[in-house]
Order: C-alpha cells, then structure tokens, then sequence
C-alpha cells in the first residue's frame, strides 16, 4: 500500500531505528514509547489489522517469533514483557498495518488500561 506509514519503513522511505529484520518481519523501536522498551514487530506484508482476510497462522507465527527473539535480544525475555495487538480504532489501533507491540522494563498493571 502506497501511503502505509509501515509500508513506507519496510521500503525503506522512512527511517526508522530498526533492531531486527528477517525475510518475513521487521522490527523497530518506537517513535512514542510507552515502555523504557517499545519495539513494533510488522509483517512486510500490508495486512491492515487482525480482521484482514489476508491473516494466516505463518504469519502471525512469524510476527511472534520475531517478537521473542527481539525481547531475547534486548535482554527482556526473563524479567518479563507484554506483547499487544491493537484491532481497530476503538482499541488504539493508529496505523492500519498490523503490528505487535513489545513493551518491557518497567511493571505492567492488570487490567490494561
């Protein structure tokens, strides 16, 4: 998708500090941390969200292997971190490409706010 912010970054039109790469995902750190650790993992696919006809189980298995290998790499795997994924502007989703958040180095409450 031409104008896709995520789209953009996995062409390389837009910089973005990125910590990992594989031939299926990219991962990199967010521009607005929630987390003293926020990484989103995308698919270099444009898949818009959860909803999209075009999910499968490889790529959401790839979308989450790179969010563990991303967290073994930033050395977060063992003291703990979130994973999210927002589907839909009701549940804070902002850009329409499916993405995973890896939130980490600090405590999470539950509920999610």
């Amino acid at each position: 998708m031409a104008d896709c912010l995520f789209c953009r970054i996995v062409r390389g039109e837009i910089p973005a500090t990125l910590v990992h790469e594989n031939e299926s995902v990219i991962a990199f750190r967010d521009l607005d941390p929630k987390a003293p650790v926020h990484i989103l993992v995308i698919p270099r696919e444009h898949i818009e969200s959860l909803n999209d006809d075009a999910v499968s189980p490889a790529m959401l298995g790839a979308v989450l292997a790179g969010v563990a290998h991303v967290a073994r790499q930033e050395g977060v795997s063992e003291s703990g971190y979130r994973t999210v994924i927002n589907t839909g502007r009701r549940a804070g989703q902002t850009v329409f490409h499916l993405h995973a958040h890896l939130l980490a180095g600090r405590a999470f409450d539950w509920p999610p706010g």
